[in-house]
């Protein structure tokens, strides 16, 4: 008798242009046309751009002027995330009508681990298919989904038919599907690395595979075993309800670049006022607190401190940030500032609590999907 392989089935949901499209929701003069949110024509980093932007080249994290050197037609609007938090809540719980097993991985794009579903429908095709169309119909956004035997997969997928569709990897499918990519799609690889792999001859899914965890290991260091195991489609890692945040912070683009750390003062002021609001918001503190420059020459700056207990009261964290600022000279002007606190006590909280499983149940049946 045959072994039956049990797989997962996994679905990665991601809204289509997210911030773009509720603003294109909520005032109809702006549907159709190129849209970017956040930033400006002078100053600023566009937060995200519709895809009648993006067919000129726009993109997130670009400045507002070259953004607008790309498209002179372009519209800019300021950011409203109580609107998108407010969007992304219900989306949420279209969600969890089919699954509590729902990792948010921001507020446009979530896994779903629907091998066990409430509406006890094997197929996670058809799931996706119905969650997209609610979606549309009870909020009028569209999403995009990629549905697989894991995370890795399914968030690669995802992005495959966009806008407004999605891709079934079934498990017979993984390699050939991962083989053919370009390795600069896998999630994970940045932009410095797909370079340093060109370099290496590395331009596929395929020929990644061609290299021994040796070679991936001497060249990628500990990432090299990553690397080795996703171009074969291994992916283990669960879709996990409760993440646990990592980094809370807070910063600001200035209207005029600041050259002088005695302006920067006032600002460090006013950005950890904005820090301890959402500190004691999630009730967290840390150890940690990073200082980030970034200069009128979009080159990154960061500088840090460790101390020996937790805070969480912004007198402490303006002293510190303070200090990190006079630690050395400025290299230039500065158009961004940010304060943000890591190693935080939310791990401590969690340990500490009585440790609930999560019991995951694995079924036999076909995964191919039509």
């Amino acid at each position: 008798m045959s072994e039956v392989v049990q797989y997962r089935k996994i679905i990665h949901i991601d809204m289509d242009a997210f911030y773009a499209s509720v603003e294109q929701l909520d005032n109809p003069d702006l549907r159709g046309k190129p849209l970017a949110v956040g930033g400006s024509e002078m100053r600023g980093v566009v937060s995200a751009a519709s895809y009648e932007a993006r067919k000129f080249g726009v993109r997130s994290a670009m400045s507002g002027v070259q953004a607008k050197r790309y498209c002179p037609e372009l519209l800019f609007v300021p950011p409203r995330f109580d609107r998108y938090k407010e969007i992304s809540s219900k989306i949420r719980k279209i969600f969890l009508e089919y699954t509590d097993l729902v990792e948010p991985l921001s507020l446009d794009e979530a896994y779903l681990d629907v091998t066990v579903n409430k509406m006890n429908n094997p197929s996670a095709s058809l799931i996706a298919q119905e969650i997209r169309r609610k979606i549309y119909e009870e909020v009028g956004l569209t999403a995009s989904a990629g549905i697989s035997v894991n995370k890795f997969v399914a968030k690669i997928a995802s992005d495959y038919n966009k806008p407004n569709g999605q891709k079934t990897v079934n498990p017979d499918e993984v390699e050939a599907f991962l083989e053919k990519l370009d390795i600069k799609k896998f999630y994970g690889v940045g932009k410095v690395t797909a370079e340093k792999m060109y370099q290496l001859g590395i331009f596929s899914g395929f020929d990644l595979k061609q290299k021994s965890l040796e070679f991936l290991e001497k060249h990628f260091s500990n990432s090299g075993n990553y690397y080795y195991q996703i171009c074969r489609g291994i992916h283990n890692s669960q879709v996990k309800p409760n993440r646990t945040i990592k980094s809370i912070g807070a910063e600001r683009t200035f209207f005029e670049n600041l050259s002088s750390e005695v302006f920067l003062e006032d600002k460090i002021i006013s950005i950890a006022n904005e820090l301890e609001k959402r500190l004691q918001k999630s009730k967290i503190a840390g150890k940690t607190i990073t200082l980030k420059l970034k200069y009128s020459d979009f080159s990154l700056q960061t500088r840090s401190k460790t101390l020996p207990y937790y805070i969480s009261d912004k007198n402490l964290i303006i002293d510190i940030a303070k200090e990190l600022l006079y630690q050395e000279r400025l290299k230039n002007s500065v158009r961004l500032l940010g304060l943000s606190l890591n190693n935080l006590n939310n791990q401590e909280k969690k340990t500490s609590e009585p440790i609930q499983k999560s019991i995951s149940v694995q079924l036999q049946f076909d995964f191919k999907e039509k």
